[in-house]
């Protein structure tokens, strides 16, 4: 397959010359996809999709187009050459645009030690169904259960192959294994749900069924009989399932297309303090089996692991060659593309630094406050950090969880919440983000 693709990206590229682009990039991903859905005991909905999508980008001067498709034959993909040089002569010039030089390619790299690839057979559609049923089993078995609402079982692998004009060729594959379910509790206007799931490279590092059953049916009883709680100021901590989403929001701000636009909130923040004395981020795209390891770019430039924060302080940007020529920098090595998009920068593998206490260590320290357990919706400035969100979870009086919450906001500046964070030590290790519960020691609660 590999060799497919790489034939079908040398000959996109060729497509393009002939056409008279001065420069190109091809990507081209052959993926397919498994997933099965079971409700009430049977199947409900079974899917399966398989296909190879090309794009190519061409460059004539500074000017540039970006041209896609799923049909691959000759004839198909010299139209959309001459499409896409057409396009690029009646785009505007980007004084940043252009494919990375010979000098700055990614130069021997080793996929096999990223393991991103399960070599294992695909899954039967019955037993992906069988998965999904010892879900749903597994949550309907604990007792104040009434339903559940889906348990759902996929696997998906893609080859990806990248070729440019400037001498690159390269590809990986990747497989991708998923089971969760969604659990209802209590009846009529009293329900409530929630979920639990597990996504992983490696079949064999799936969490068992029965385990993720139960965890989503315990998860959802914890839910019943929730009120609003009281308005005021006090501590807010995230659970680990959520907690990422605050990390994201400092990632979303040091990303380069944001910074060179001004609409950061940290967009002066580079040599300062953005965290707490004492936490780093780090990001390592080469954590094996790991959804966020690659081993280049999609400019073809070598990943690397580096310290976006050292003991609190902002070391700089995430950059791919736009962002990066624009504000005078090199690339970091962030590129991401899809078949019908060009590069933007986007972040890889990130951990945060752990501390020393539980989850339950916080939560006996915080007094009075709220666990946040689930999101919905947000209002966020990006240009300031103010920060306003609906959310629902567990209350707590004297160090202890008393009853269910929800129907209610959560306000306050992502600046003074960054650098007042307590993380706790419950990180998964395995995810793309490990990110532990994260205390903030004050926000504004919107309740009754």
């Amino acid at each position: 397959m590999t060799q497919a693709l790489d034939a079908l990206t040398a000959q996109m590229l060729d497509a393009a010359k002939s056409a008279g682009a001065d420069s190109a990039d091809a990507m081209a991903v052959r993926g397919t996809s498994v997933s099965v859905d079971v409700r009430a005991g049977a199947l409900e909905e079974a899917q399966r999709e398989e296909g190879t999508d090309i794009g190519l980008r061409v460059f004539i001067g500074q000017r540039s187009a970006i041209v896609s498709s799923s049909d691959t034959t000759s004839k198909t993909l010299s139209e959309m050459a001459e499409r896409a040089v057409a396009m690029a002569r009646e785009a505007p010039e980007n004084p940043y645009a252009g494919l990375a030089t010979p000098e700055q390619l990614v130069t021997g790299w080793d996929v096999s030690a990223l393991e991103l690839y399960d070599p294992t057979p695909e899954p039967e559609p019955a037993a992906l169904q069988e998965a999904a049923s010892q879900a749903e089993a597994a949550a309907l078995d604990v007792k104040g259960i009434t339903q559940v609402q889906s348990a759902s079982a996929a696997y998906g692998a893609r080859d990806i192959h990248l070729a440019g004009s400037n001498g690159f060729s390269g590809g990986y594959q990747r497989t991708d294994r998923g089971l969760s379910c969604v659990a209802i509790a209590g009846t009529g206007t009293g329900m409530e749900r929630d979920y639990d799931g597990d996504s992983r490279i490696f079949q064999s590092d799936l969490r068992g069924a029965a385990e993720i059953g139960r965890s989503a049916a315990e998860r959802a009883l914890l839910r019943l009989d929730a009120r609003k709680p009281p308005t005021g100021a006090y501590p807010v901590l995230f659970d680990e399932r959520i907690a990422s989403s605050l990390i994201g929001h400092l990632l979303s701000a040091i990303n380069g297309s944001a910074i060179t636009r001004g609409a950061s909130f940290l967009r002066d923040a580079m040599g300062t303090a953005v965290l707490p004395e004492g936490i780093s981020l780090i990001e390592d795209p080469h954590r094996p089996r790991t959804g966020g390891s690659r081993p280049f770019d999609a400019e073809f430039l070598p990943t690397a692991k580096r310290a976006v924060v050292d003991n609190g302080i902002l070391q700089g940007w995430t950059l791919d060659l736009a962002t990066g020529r624009q504000l005078g920098l090199p690339s970091t090595g962030n590129a991401a593309c899809g078949t019908g998009s060009g590069p933007s920068p986007s972040s890889w593998n990130m951990a945060l630094t752990q501390g020393t206490a539980t989850r339950a260590d916080l939560i006996r320290d915080m007094g009075t406050g709220l666990l946040v357990t689930s999101m919905i919706g947000s209002t966020i400035n990006p240009n300031t950090g103010d920060y306003s969100r609906g959310a629902a979870g567990l209350w707590i009086e004297n160090g202890e969880i008393t009853y269910a919450v929800n129907e209610c906001t959560i306000a306050g500046n992502l600046r003074d919440m960054l650098l007042a964070l307590v993380p706790a030590n419950d990180a998964r290790a395995h995810l793309s983000r490990v990110v532990p519960s994260l205390l903030v020691p004050g926000m504004t609660i919107a309740g009754i």
